[in-house]
């Protein structure tokens, strides 16, 4: 093992730089992740007295360690307790970024397969609902999705599978219906369930102008590749939540463009264009050499 410097006792090698970088960036995501609840003090709690366990082992306090050492051990224990929730969306999070959600998750393991083109289906009838539903200070709450039929979302509510129009919209959101208290999940030009209930975000940056509908929004973008639309009960405007993160009082006009890019991945139609671009630049100047050769 090749050793870069030593500090006192402590010798240092390119394996405990790495080890410490991956261990930092590892403590970083876990406190993005806590950020804005009242679990992050507690975090800090452990992780100070963690952090003066290893000064304690270092300097062969023995004493010391040996109670800090039975503590430490039933902390683990204690800390799956305390952390539950935190462990439930850090979980969910490293399961949005997997294949493991998606039906072809098979196919793509065992046939190289290129991955079908999202296509955006037509969105009017969700624009024209909810400019209706606002101007009434009708409430809703629209998940779309583009990979997942969302099960087990979907699942907690009633199952509709019917191709999205803007009178069903009206019907599930009116105030009198058995449907409205709750989210509409639509998966490729489809609305397949009613009445779903989401994960409500415990962030404390949000305004208090927001009620739980905005929070359910916000945390079901946090915990999903999805894009969640929000008409606003009080105020009849309009919110799309992605990614944790919430864009408000948006236009009819802003809402369309949104969801477009969102249900057909504009960044990937964009590299495609650049991709396309360069080869016809390439043929351009084989096309420009040829003829240079000619003359």
């Amino acid at each position: 093992m090749i050793f870069l410097f030593s500090i006192g006792f402590l010798e240092v090698s390119w394996v405990d730089i790495i080890d410490i970088l991956l261990v930092s960036i590892l403590l970083y995501q876990i406190y993005k992740l806590m950020r804005g609840s009242v679990a992050v003090n507690i975090f800090l709690g452990i992780l100070s007295l963690y952090l003066f366990y290893l000064i304690v082992r270092a300097a062969q306090m023995e004493l010391l360690g040996l109670i800090l050492g039975q503590f430490m051990g039933l902390g683990v224990l204690a800390a799956i307790i305390l952390f539950q929730p935190e462990i439930r969306k850090f979980l969910l999070l490293i399961g949005k970024t997997t294949d493991f959600n998606k039906d072809s998750f098979l196919k793509n393991l065992l046939v190289w397969k290129k991955k079908e083109e999202r296509e955006a289906f037509n969105i009017t009838p969700v624009i024209e609902a909810v400019k209706t539903l606002g101007g009434t200070n009708t409430g809703a709450l629209i998940v779309f999705s583009r990979d997942s039929e969302l099960k087990f979302y979907a699942e907690s509510g009633d199952i509709i599978d019917a191709f999205l129009s803007k009178r069903l919209l009206m019907a599930i959101f009116n105030k009198n219906s058995p449907l409205h208290d709750g989210a509409v999940v639509v998966y490729r030009g489809k609305i397949k369930a009613a009445r779903c209930v989401l994960p409500v975000s415990e962030t404390e940056n949000l305004s208090a102008q927001f009620g739980l509908r905005h929070r359910a929004a916000l945390g079901m973008s946090e915990v999903t590749d999805t894009m969640v639309l929000v008409v606003s009960e009080e105020t009849g405007q309009f919110s799309i939540a992605r990614n944790g993160k919430l864009s408000h009082n948006l236009s009819p006009l802003e809402l369309r463009k949104l969801i477009n890019d969102y249900l057909t991945d504009v960044r990937r139609n964009l590299r495609e264009v650049e991709e396309g671009s360069k080869e016809e630049a390439k043929t351009s100047e084989a096309i420009g050499s040829e003829v240079k050769a000619g003359a």
